[in-house]
């Protein structure tokens, strides 16, 4: 009996052991959406011409129910353009969160691809870019273009890429490209079916960022910085942007961890 009961033990001290591993894995992590509702974000909404919408509806007015959440995730339906900002700024930091597509879509995108965005490193007022966003570097979120980046209201990286066709496209070990301000290609398309969540991730350490989709690195910069009065100068923390841009979509498990 107490041989049996010794390799009980041991058998439960490995399997204690295991699981103590696994959660380890996951130490640190930091959820900033709490599956409940839209405390610690807030909603700004501008103009959509073709939602009869001419003017900017603003910070914290949402008549339309763009924003809202449904079965644990944060809804944005895209009718109105705008987005939902993070009340905290991060830096140096892993961002991870999931995301799927609706149905709806609206003018001037009622057809074609779906599209979203996340955005990082958030700075400055609303709208800054285009009357709907705030400066920022952005992770697509767009029907076979997910991980490609964008840059907002001159915000701006060195990548790693080669020409296709009119754009660039993220390679890795490619010569150098400086300063950055428009689209990006990833370099492969690594989102699941419409209708399935896809994992998002974007790693930001110091003046690098990274995007990930579904655990394939899809692009990389380095050198992130925005021009303030004239000068160029390291863009290394802000606010985190949800986009609502035309298109139904769903985000969920949305949280953060501080990177050494």
């Amino acid at each position: 009996m107490r041989s049996l009961g010794c390799a009980v033990a041991a058998l439960a001290l490995v399997s204690w052991a295991s699981s103590a591993a696994a959660a380890g894995s996951e130490t640190g992590w930091t959820p900033i959406f709490n599956g409940k509702d839209l405390t610690g974000w807030e909603t700004f909404l501008s103009y959509q011409p073709e939602q009869g919408n001419d003017e900017v509806i603003g910070v914290g007015k949402d008549p339309d129910g763009v924003f809202s959440v449904a079965d644990g995730a944060i809804r944005i339906s895209g009718k109105q353009w705008g987005a939902l900002t993070s009340a905290g700024d991060y830096g140096n930091y892993r961002l991870r969160l999931e995301f799927k597509w609706g149905e709806l879509q609206w003018a001037p995108r009622a057809t074609g691809k779906r599209d979203s965005g996340v955005l990082y490193h958030a700075v400055g007022p609303h709208g800054a870019q285009s009357g709907h966003w705030m400066r920022s570097l952005e992770m697509q979120v767009q029907e076979g273009d997910c991980g490609d980046y964008h840059s907002l209201d001159g915000a701006n990286v060195d990548v790693e890429a080669v020409k296709a066709g009119e754009e660039l496209q993220y390679k890795a070990g490619a010569p150098v490209v400086a300063n950055v301000k428009q689209r990006v290609l990833h370099s492969e398309d690594a989102e699941k079916p419409k209708g399935q969540w896809n994992v998002l991730e974007v790693v930001l350490r110091g003046d690098s960022v990274e995007h990930i989709v579904n655990g394939k690195v899809v692009f990389r910069g380095t050198h992130s910085k925005q021009t303030v009065d004239g000068k160029l100068v390291p863009l290394t923390r802000g606010k985190i942007q949800l986009q609502s841009e035309g298109a139904e979509v769903f985000y969920r498990n949305i949280e953060v961890r501080p990177l050494d």
